[in-house]
This record gives C-alpha cells, structure tokens and sequence, in this order.
C-alpha cells in the first residue's frame, strides 16, 4: 500500500501532516484531485517536517508573546470616569467595549471586547477585577477602577 501525506484533516484517516497507508485507487482519484493528501516521496517527507517544525515554533512564539502581554496586562491599572449620581450609580456603563478601548489607549494593545470577560456591564463606581483572555488559554487580570466624573 503507498502512503500519502494529508495536507488537510481527512475524517476517517486523520489530521493534516500525517502519513498515512492508503490504497493506490483511493489516493490517486480521490485524495490528490481534492488536495487532500500527495504522495509521500523522501521530498514530501522532508518538506512536511520542515514544515511542520516551523508551525511548531510559531505556535511557541505566540504562546510566549501572549504569556509577555498578559505579564503587562497583570501590571496594568485602568481608571475609567464616567458622570455618577451621588448613590455612586453610573449614568449609562461601563462595557466591555469601554475596558478594551481603555487597555488600547494605555498600552496599545489590541484586544477583541469578546475576550473582556464581564458577568454584567459595571454600574457602579469602584473597583473591579476584570479578566480579559489575551489568546487561547492565556489569560489575564486588569485592575479597573471607575470614578465618578
């Protein structure tokens, strides 16, 4: 049987950059036209290793740029003012949207409002502890205080 390197996840036979034994009919009528999967030469081998090592350092990388930005965010005090009445009850809120533009402007770092995790939109003066996920499974705490105008 030949063996063929997947270039995509096939169900049934695995994930991409695997090799995989396959029937010569299956591989060269359905897997190539597709773009699935080409033969595995000593070339392709190599070329899929190379590649390979490369998304691996790359993964690396970002995981420690995120765990570096989250170290930041750990560090970082946000104040935020918004009017008030006297009860200390907030005219409008403060939303997620608000803490990620807030975040940007005091340390330029770009972070999705859907990565801010608030339970509710802060109503109150006060200080609150707001977790925002910097990338998958990095997360970080940024101390936000809001003031009365």
């Amino acid at each position: 049987m030949p063996q063929a390197i997947l270039l995509q996840d096939v169900d049934q036979l695995g994930p991409r950059g695997t090799v995989v034994d396959v029937s010569k009919g299956y591989l060269r009528n359905f897997l190539m036209p597709r773009g699935l999967a080409q033969p595995a030469t000593r070339g392709a081998l190599e070329a899929a290793r190379r590649v390979g090592e490369a998304q691996q350092r790359a993964v690396e990388q970002a995981t420690t740029r995120a765990q570096e930005l989250a170290e930041l965010l750990n560090r970082t005090v946000l104040t935020l003012q918004h009017q008030a009445g006297e009860d200390g009850r907030l005219f409008g809120s403060v939303t997620n949207q608000d803490i990620a533009d807030a975040i940007k402007e005091a340390r330029g770092i770009d972070v999705d409002r859907r990565k801010v995790h608030l339970e509710d939109p802060i109503r109150h003066v006060g200080t609150y502890m707001v977790v925002v996920e910097v990338a998958d499974g990095v997360m970080a705490t940024v101390k936000t205080i809001v003031t009365e105008l």
